[in-house]
């Protein structure tokens, strides 16, 4: 895969075609003298269970990966915490309201967007909801469910840090019912 920035042709502050290399993380333009910094996007994973110490999943209802399991997670907004980025998502994408948030760890994922590879660095969130039992597929999710721990296959899920994730999750489980 070639990298980030070459996809970066124009200068974002003053328009000039001069936008060059200045390092491995930023470009420069020749004419205003503007550095860009490429840094990842924020975005958010739940990882939800219910009394049956089972864990929701989502089967996802558009690319990438149209078809295979997912969390339920996306993009932060702008002037969201992670926490309040997380609950909105799991909102959106199930209708549960989330009560607590504890986060647990970050991965760094590429993800596919209308053809566009955008980096991200995805926050994992144990998230605690009100009604485990109410809830319904929304928004980018196809379907929702509850699986129990012990069938959760990470190679299900389709996004690379999504089963980076699921599989670090279920080690931890493992190892703190020891």
């Amino acid at each position: 895969m070639e990298h980030p920035l070459s996809q970066f042709k124009y200068c974002p502050k003053c328009g000039s075609a001069r936008f060059e290399i200045h390092n491995d993380k930023s470009k420069q333009c020749a004419d205003c003298g503007f550095v860009y910094y490429f840094n990842p996007s924020a975005a958010t994973v739940a990882l939800i269970l219910n009394e049956r110490n089972e864990l929701l999943v989502c089967r996802r209802a558009k690319e990438p990966a149209k078809g295979t399991l997912d969390l339920p997670g996306g993009f932060i907004d702008m002037a969201e915490t992670g926490a309040e980025g997380v609950s909105r998502e799991v909102k959106e994408e199930t209708g549960m309201e989330v009560t607590k948030t504890e986060y647990l760890f970050s991965l760094p994922n590429i993800y596919i967007y209308s053809g566009f590879p955008v980096h991200t660095l995805d926050l994992f969130f144990r998230c605690t909801v009100a009604d485990t039992r109410h809830f319904k597929a929304m928004d980018d999710a196809a379907d929702v469910f509850f699986v129990p721990l012990e069938e959760v296959r990470p190679e299900d899920f389709g996004l690379e840090s999504i089963r980076k994730g699921v599989a670090r999750f279920c080690h931890f489980l493992k190892k703190s019912n020891k």
